[in-house]
């Protein structure tokens, strides 16, 4: 048997050739897939694949060349209101390149595909502080699916003074102080669905301090940081 069906997450489209595209994608069933679509332009499964759509997808394997090509994607989850500002869509992008980078959660694929789907559906209706609190609740999460996510009761050890109630924690970029404001929010919203996080406020001072600390972990086990992170 050569055709396979997936529960399919869209993360990544670019051009291959002069009418082809190739698609990068998050199956809850095998994590991160890559295949070619084919079709000019006015193709309607060139339309149906795209960033960040959701739905069954159908992939012929070609075990000789070693090759995927979609066939057919019935599309369940369009989000067009994560391209309608810039924060959303360079959240998202974010989003995809960390699980990307990150192997579709190395295994845990499944929760990983229903992490990365409900944080850009949340995307989708946020404001600007919502889509840097939904990135940042994400890599949290995502700490948390790579085993990686440390005890927030538990503090660095360093040789600086960290600031009254503050918490140093030891990175390879040097100590990142994490405030009560910081650490209360990432406590609260550790067991959250994403499209909550518009709730969950974050003063500045706090959300810089939680967005530093989260992307610095990712860092550490991805051996770079992603450029995307910085939006």
């Amino acid at each position: 048997m050569r055709l396979f069906t997936y529960s399919a997450l869209i993360l990544r489209v670019r051009s291959s050739g002069e009418s082809n595209r190739e698609a990068w994608i998050l199956t809850a069933e095998e994590g991160i897939l890559r295949a070619t679509v084919f079709g000019g332009p006015k193709s309607k499964l060139r339309a149906h694949v795209e960033p960040y759509h959701r739905g069954t997808l159908w992939i012929y394997l070609d075990p000789v060349r070693d090759s995927r090509k979609i066939t057919d994607f019935d599309v369940l989850s369009w989000k067009p209101g994560i391209r309608e500002n810039y924060e959303r869509s360079a959240a998202a992008a974010a989003i995809a390149e960390t699980v990307l980078a990150g192997y579709g959660g190395g295994g845990s694929w499944e929760e990983a595909f229903k992490l990365a789907d409900a944080s850009f559906g949340a995307l989708e209706t946020a404001d600007e502080p919502c889509c840097a609190r939904i990135f940042i609740h994400f890599l949290w999460k995502w700490a948390e699916i790579l085993g990686i996510q440390p005890n927030l009761d538990e503090t660095g050890t360093n040789a600086c003074e960290p600031q009254e109630n503050e918490i140093p924690w030891d990175t390879v970029e040097g100590p990142i102080f994490l405030g009560p404001g910081a650490r209360h929010w990432l406590a609260a919203v550790k067991d959250l669905d994403p499209a909550q996080m518009a709730r969950y406020t974050l003063d500045g001072t706090s959300a810089r301090q939680a967005r530093a600390f989260v992307t610095n972990i990712l860092e550490d086990v991805l051996g770079k940081r992603l450029r995307t992170w910085d939006f």
